[in-house]
């Protein structure tokens, strides 16, 4: 199957869902989806209660593939991560681990409260994120991990910690929802409570689907974007965020994916959105931002942008496209007066839409329902 097709499919079947489901986290659930395309470590920041678990948990759920999670202390002791010696083999002088169930086994991996990490797993837990490898004494193993999520409260302070910090290529805020979409939160998060109980809801993505994916991004020609790319790192250096030569060669899998996810083989300046997730500190996150955008500016919009090219005061054009739908569903059952408030509102966002394919196909969906409503 085509990359391009896989990537759809992932898109469709399990980003778009769970964004149904999340209300306020499309960024989060973006970045997710890029880093498990681009193979690399994605690190979630925010305060408690604002559905970080949760999001990696139901993303669990729903990829055909093995999953672990654990939730660090720092009492941690590495055979809860990895699992205890086999007694049997023990027993006859070999030191061999028991991995059934643990970490070393999962294609899919979630480490809540990650910079809890004492001293007696750090060692390891940086193998497994660099170089996706498990040692322990003479035993080394290769791990079959697509990438690995740690989700804290806090950013590192101690040495050690920013050691393993470094290790997540690409790191998102997870906040506190807008007052104003409270209520979609509340009603969303019930669906959720409510779909735990049935079948598990599988996107018919699995973990061999991920890793074609995965072996298909050296195929995604950089050419076109690699002039604005080193401009953008340099201006970045300038600006005091530190930009090593190492994560600069690794940025380029995450630009990649990118453009698979759009549907693309060949890269285009708007992918570099993803460098506002490379932040170190949270006055950053602003500057980083600003900067980046700068650069996406420069290029002119198309069909084939990926929505978070431009950022989060942009209008996401498919959020649009199925809140109209969703009103236009809905239209003979809703009491007039508040349809067509809802509907002004979202008409107003739509001038906001970068790309102007998608743009011009809402407009119409607006005017269609402005018929509909008589005016």
């Amino acid at each position: 199957m085509e990359p391009t097709v896989i990537a759809n499919r992932l898109s469709e079947h399990l980003l778009r869902p769970l964004k149904n489901l999340f209300v306020g986290k499309d960024e989060v659930i973006d970045v997710m989806g890029i880093a498990l395309v681009g193979g690399e470590n994605l690190f979630l920041h925010g305060p408690p209660g604002t559905a970080k678990s949760a999001l990696v948990h139901e993303v669990a759920r729903r990829l055909e593939a093995r999953s672990y999670d654990y939730l660090l202390t720092r009492f941690t002791e590495p055979s809860e991560l990895f699992g205890p010696f086999d007694i049997r083999r023990l027993r006859e002088g070999d030191l061999v681990t028991n991995t059934d169930g643990m970490l070393p086994e999962a294609d899919f991996v979630f480490l809540d409260e990650i910079l809890n990490a004492n001293s007696a797993i750090l060692n390891s837990l940086l193998l497994v994120l660099n170089e996706r490898v498990f040692r322990r004494g003479r035993e080394t193993r290769k791990l079959p991990a697509l990438m690995v999520v740690g989700a804290s409260n806090h950013l590192p302070e101690e040495e050690a910690l920013r050691a393993l910090f470094d290790r997540f290529l690409l790191r998102v805020h997870c906040g506190y929802v807008p007052g104003e979409a409270l209520g979609a939160v509340i009603e969303a998060g019930w669906e959720i409570e409510k779909s735990r109980r049935g079948v598990v809801p599988s996107c018919g993505i699995g973990a061999n689907d991920i890793r074609a994916l995965q072996e298909a991004l050296p195929l995604v020609d950089l050419t076109p974007v690699r002039p604005a790319y080193l401009a953008l790192v340099s201006r970045l250096r300038a600006g005091g965020i530190d930009v090593s030569d190492r994560r600069a060669v690794k940025l380029q899998r995450v630009i990649a994916a990118s453009a698979l996810m759009c549907g693309r083989m060949a890269a285009q300046v708007s992918d570099l959105w993803v460098m506002r997730c490379i932040w170190d500190r949270e006055e950053q996150r602003e500057l980083l931002a600003s900067i980046v955008q700068e650069t996406l500016t420069k290029a002119e919009p198309t069909a084939t942008d990926h929505p978070q090219a431009y950022g989060s005061s942009a209008p996401d054009p498919q959020a649009l496209a199925r809140d109209l739908e969703a009103l236009d569903a809905g239209w003979d059952e809703a009491v007039p007066g508040v349809a067509k408030d809802q509907l002004a509102a979202l008409a107003a966002r739509v001038p906001w839409v970068q790309q102007a394919e998608a743009r011009n196909a809402l407009q119409e969906k607006v005017e269609a329902l402005w018929r509909k409503a008589g005016a």
